[in-house]
């Protein structure tokens, strides 16, 4: 039925212009404001909503937005040069460029935005042949 509609994926935030300032100045991603909210416009990607909540706002405690790259450890390190505090959770092997590298998946690092949600930037591996 929703097959050939097109969609997209929201999340809320407790503070619009703090959001909107972490996803364009720290970040890098085009946003447009709306009345309504924010419409980020990542590269390649689909557009992902932003409305604000306010102090009703709960962080997810689950990955919102995934960015793949090409290399996580450059990544990481860039997001931590532009004031990112990476997260660190317990029971998963983070190195210390605070990067998971499971050899069954992609290497991973997740960080917060302002309101608390989380974030990955992933580098996508081929599995070995």
């Amino acid at each position: 039925m929703l097959g050939s509609t097109p969609a997209f994926s929201s999340f809320s935030v407790d503070d619009l212009d703090a959001a909107q300032t972490f996803y364009t100045d720290v970040l890098g991603i085009v946003a447009d404001r709306t009345p309504m909210g924010l419409w980020l416009r990542p590269a390649g990607g689909a557009a992902v909503f932003v409305y604000p909540k306010g102090p009703e706002h709960a962080p997810a405690s689950f990955t919102v937005l995934s960015f793949s790259v090409p290399d996580v450890t450059r990544a990481a390190a860039a997001l931590v040069e532009r004031g990112v505090e990476l997260a660190r959770y317990p029971g998963a092997a983070h190195d210390e460029d605070g990067v998971v590298r499971d050899p069954r998946g992609p290497h991973i690092a997740w960080f917060t935005d302002p309101a608390g949600n989380v974030l990955a930037v992933l580098e996508e591996r081929t599995a070995p042949a």
